[in-house]
Order: structure tokens, then C-alpha cells, then sequence
């Protein structure tokens, strides 16, 4: 069903796309949303929040899961921490200490065990300190969730910050832009997060910059990341 607020991908799974207007121009964001089983709600790096967007979550379910899934990604955090003060606000390795205002009640690692765990699977990207971004996947939905590791800007998309997309690589080029490359400074590590992201079953993926990627996806991180 059409929706002005969520558009729905899957029969757990939907997504919220907003315009992110920065000095580069408007680069887009975009939150994920995934139903649990029991109807608790999972959000993946909010946007703004307005009434549309929480009338639309509350009907899917009870929020439960507020994440910020790097170091980047976390502008809105506490309106929703406000707004669902029974929701866990759960952080990339490094965002609590970034964000001191806002309390966090777990730090995404590979080691901490989650309720959510085996429902969505999750891995810290290694090698990009400055992000510490976490990689999430559905399996159920066959999604993988990125954050900044990889942008899908395609040609002749529309786009509001063309000459910042020009300039950093990311026309016609699913996978990280010039800058988040630079970012990766530990190419082995990057390889060993590569080959566990690899081995996830996923054929969509979900962007926070760009355009969701329906299908093809596993092919399309592999030649993304293939310069590692």
C-alpha cells in the first residue's frame, strides 16, 4: 500500500528516505525499518522525525531497536530516544564516546549478544577507524544494510549534489566513493570483513546515499570492494 512516510520493500522491511541537505549539496539519507518477530520494531540510522514517520512506525509495531550504526550516523538519535523512551539506543564501537549527551545502552560489537540476533546478523566493518560502521543483514528479506561504505548513485539519477558525486567517484559506481576509500586504512582487515559480509545470503541492498539495489547485490559489493 502506498505510504507518504515508509515505502515498504519486503514483508518485514521498509524504508524511509529523506533529503540531507549539507555544504556539498543534498546527498539524501535514509532509515530502515525491520519487523521482528513478535512485532518489535528495528531502526537502522533514523531520519527526522515527524508525525507521518511515527504514525506509520506505531503501526507496524513497537519500536524496540534505535541504532547508530557508525561513528557518522547518529543525528537523530535523540529525537527518537525521546520519543520511544523504552527503546533501547544501541551504538556503533566509538559513537558513545563521540555522543556524551545520549545514553547508549549497547555498543554494537561482534561479541555483545542481542535479543535480535540470528533475525538480523551484524559485523563491524574492520580497517575504517574514522566510520567504525556496522554492516547489518536480514536474511529473511535477503537484504544487506549499508551505511556509508557504499553510496549507488547511477547515471542520470537525479541528483542535488552532483559535483560533490562527481568529484569523489560515486556516478555509476555502486561502492565506497573516493573519500570513505581513504578512510580504509587497513586493506587486510577490510578484506577479512569483505569475506564475512560475502557470505551472508543478500541479494538487495539498502544505502543511507543513493538508491536502493533490488537486486544483484552480492555481486555488486564484490566488484565494489574488489580494489582491496
Amino acid at each position: 500500500m502506498p505510504s507518504a512516510a515508509l515505502t515498504r520493500l519486503d514483508e518485514n522491511l521498509w524504508v524511509a528516505s529523506r533529503p540531507l541537505k549539507l555544504v556539498v549539496g543534498d546527498i539524501g539519507c535514509r532509515m530502515t525499518v525491520i519487523r521482528l518477530p513478535g512485532g518489535e520494531v528495528f531502526l537502522h540510522s533514523p531520519v527526522p522525525l515527524d508525525e507521518p514517520t511515527r504514525t506509520e512506525l506505531d503501526a507496524i509495531g513497537r519500536v524496540r531497536w534505535i541504532v547508530g550504526p557508525s561513528k557518522v550516523h547518529h543525528f537523530h538519535l535523540p529525537d527518537y530516544a525521546r520519543a520511544y523512551p523504552e527503546a533501547a539506543v544501541l551504538g556503533a564501537p566509538g559513537l558513545a564516546e563521540k555522543k556524551t549527551d545520549l545514553r547508549f545502552h549497547h555498543v554494537l560489537d561482534d561479541a555483545t549478544a542481542l535479543p535480535f540476533d540470528g533475525t538480523i546478523e551484524r559485523h563491524v566493518f574492520q580497517g575504517a577507524p574514522m566510520m567504525n560502521e556496522v554492516v547489518f543483514c536480514h536474511p529473511s528479506s535477503r537484504t544487506l544494510v549499508l551505511t556509508d561504505l557504499a553510496f549507488n548513485v547511477p547515471q542520470g539519477a537525479r541528483n542535488e549534489a552532483r559535483l560533490f558525486h562527481w568529484l569523489v567517484g560515486a556516478v555509476g559506481n555502486f561502492g565506497p566513493h573516493r573519500i570513505v576509500r581513504l578512510g580504509i586504512r587497513d586493506r587486510t582487515a577490510a578484506r577479512r570483513s569483505l569475506e564475512t559480509i560475502l557470505r551472508w545470503d543478500f541479494d538487495r541492498v539498502i544505502v543511507s546515499h543513493g538508491e536502493v539495489l533490488e537486486s544483484g547485490g552480492k555481486e555488486a559489493v564484490r566488484a565494489g570492494f574488489a580494489y582491496l
